[in-house]
């Protein structure tokens, strides 16, 4: 498991400079799904279009479609929210950030523990950690739902 497994704070967005280029601009949007399994399919489709409108890399988008599969099916598998809310921002055109909120219990003292060779689960927070270039999890009161984010970077 990455050493960025567990409680890690949420990065911060920079102001931007005045002075900056019209392609470092920062593009976001937040939206809410309900906790069934069209919405896995749904959130996918919609950082492909939002990553297209905006002008990243295709291996940004693709990147970003698995990676938003896995952690909306995660808040959808292993806790009991209503809807699971996700926000997308994309800053200049080589960096997307991935926040996927829900309704869970909040983080539990339980490790990940390695799958069995033939075990359909459990390979989810290794691909996440093979696929973003930083990832971490908050709990604000630790009692009640996490965010897991992600960074997409080529």
């Amino acid at each position: 498991m990455s050493p960025l497994h567990g409680t890690t704070p949420l990065p911060l967005p920079r102001p931007l400079p005045a002075s900056a280029p019209p392609h470092s601009t920062r593009r976001g949007e937040r939206f809410e799904l309900p906790a069934l399994a069209a919405s896995v399919a749904a959130a996918r489709s919609r950082i492909a279009l939002r990553a297209g409108h905006w002008g990243l890399p295709d291996t940004i988008r693709d990147t970003a479609e698995l990676v938003i599969s896995e952690l909306f099916t995660n808040a959808i598998v292993h806790t009991d929210s209503d809807v699971v809310r996700c926000r997308i921002e994309a800053t200049g055109a080589l960096r997307l950030l991935i926040e996927v909120t829900d309704q869970g219990p909040g983080l539990t003292k339980r490790a990940p523990h390695p799958a069995d060779a033939d075990a359909e689960h459990g390979r989810g927070l290794l691909l996440l950690d093979a696929l973003a270039a930083r990832w971490g999890v908050i709990a604000p009161d630790r009692a009640t739902g996490c965010t897991v984010w992600a960074e997409i970077r080529p």
